[in-house]
């Protein structure tokens, strides 16, 4: 096992060429800080290393979808040529006269890069209304690469917690593999219900990267700002 140098090490090195002006104190807080960054990165590459351990879930039920071409497929489809499939339920149910917001920030950080991320994985958003309504909105959005699929009925939303008893839809991002020709869940991201006191549901890490660009800044992403679909 590698011996890592430690993370104030790290930082003091680091903070050895200062920016034009800093004082003291700045450069003092700062490496304080590059110290916890260290150790955060190194926290959260175990925790993926951890993830990657994971066994096998539970094998998938047989579920139906509709693709953009109207055909009926089951999840084993949209992995095409790869054996790991993410997908991403969003709030976009018929009874929504438009999508989640927070939802749509999500999936436009993702449009972009799925060109990339299809080389090693399979994508898939899903969502619980046509797919020619979702690929309406993705069309006016901009987007391009990622690939829609409608649920038919709502087991599968209910299932992997996207549809609540109520009716409440929930956006739920998971990971899928197959193996011998099943389909298993591997990976979902479960934080609903374990945000601290004073926070909003959030995952940990959080994928979205509007949340992290702006935990860098001053205010932080605050407590009363969500993004909108139009400005």
């Amino acid at each position: 096992m590698v011996q890592l140098q430690s993370a104030s090490e790290l930082a003091a090195a680091a903070a050895s060429k200062p920016y034009p002006n800093d004082s003291a104190d700045y450069r003092q807080a700062r490496t304080a800080l590059l110290a916890e960054e260290i150790e955060l990165r190194r926290h959260i590459e175990r925790v993926a290393a951890q993830r990657r351990q994971l066994p096998l879930g539970g094998e998938a039920p047989p579920y139906q979808f509709k693709d953009e071409n109207g055909k009926t497929i089951g999840l084993a489809d949209m992995f095409g040529a790869h054996d790991t499939l993410v997908s991403y339920f969003w709030m976009y149910g018929p009874q929504r006269e438009r999508p989640c917001p927070m939802c749509t920030a999500m999936l436009g950080a993702l449009d972009i890069p799925a060109r990339d991320l299809s080389q090693k994985v399979a994508m898939a958003v899903i969502g619980r209304s046509p797919v020619e309504r979702q690929l309406a909105f993705a069309r006016e959005r901009g987007w391009r690469n990622l690939k829609f699929y409608a649920t038919v009925g709502d087991d599968f939303a209910r299932d992997y917690r996207g549809l609540a008893p109520n009716g409440d839809e929930w956006p739920a991002l998971d990971v899928w593999v197959k193996r011998d020709g099943k389909v298993h869940h591997f990976w979902a991201g479960e934080m609903g219900g374990t945000e601290d006191p004073g926070q909003d549901a959030r995952g940990a890490p959080d994928p979205t990267p509007l949340w992290n660009i702006l935990d860098l800044t001053p205010a932080g992403r605050g407590t009363d700002w969500y993004p909108k679909l139009d400005y």
